[in-house]
């Protein structure tokens, strides 16, 4: 299995080590990739969208083509994962300060996104939320988006007061706060798993 981790901007190397941690645990022989060109998401079995600034990062995968490689692995139904920032370019639907800054979106999770729900860097916290087929995580939750709207396909995987912060659809995973940055490798299991089915 190989999985590409788009490296263009954000917490790449966090999502790699926790990648490779989840494939050892599962027994899976694979190979995680952090990756700043086209050609390797193409080949990839599943792709990871960090958190990070989605307006740099959209920038990016769009003037360099991953953006097309990221769609394309999503229409032929391999796992597309996004987290934070990630999940906002995964939406279909951005909010006001999306459409200010021209932030180019992937639309394939049909979500509406509201960006820094929780306010700056400094109101960043950590707490414990169910998850939908995992059970009890810890969740880091760092100028987070939240999901305020979903169409009938997507299957909502957690809430927090009331807005949902893990939602899946199909092939893709979107979550509003950072996996990688806990012990707990069961939201990229989770995420391995889909490229099973």
């Amino acid at each position: 299995m190989r999985i590409a981790v788009v490296g263009v901007q954000g917490d790449v190397e966090e999502h790699v080590l926790a990648t490779k941690a989840a494939m050892k645990k599962l027994g899976i022989d694979g190979e995680v990739i952090a990756t700043r060109r086209s050609g390797v998401v193409a080949k990839s079995d599943g792709v990871i969208i960090p958190g990070g600034e989605s307006t740099t990062i959209s920038r990016l995968i769009f003037r360099d083509s991953i953006a097309d490689e990221i769609l394309e692995v999503a229409n032929q139904g391999k796992p597309v994962m996004g987290t934070c920032a990630g999940l906002i370019l995964l939406s279909k639907c951005g909010d006001e300060l999306v459409e200010r800054t021209n932030t180019k979106l992937l639309k394939l999770l049909d979500a509406k996104i509201k960006r820094n729900a929780f306010g700056r860097q400094r109101e960043s916290f950590q707490v414990p939320l169910h998850f939908k087929g995992i059970g009890e995580i810890e969740a880091v939750f760092i100028r987070a988006p939240v999901i305020v709207e979903v169409g009938k396909d997507v299957d909502v995987l957690a809430t927090f007061e009331d807005y949902i912060v893990a939602a899946k659809q199909n092939n893709i995973l979107g979550l509003a706060f950072h996996p990688e940055l806990t012990e707990d490798t069961r939201v990229h299991e989770y995420f391995l798993k889909m490229s099973e089915i």
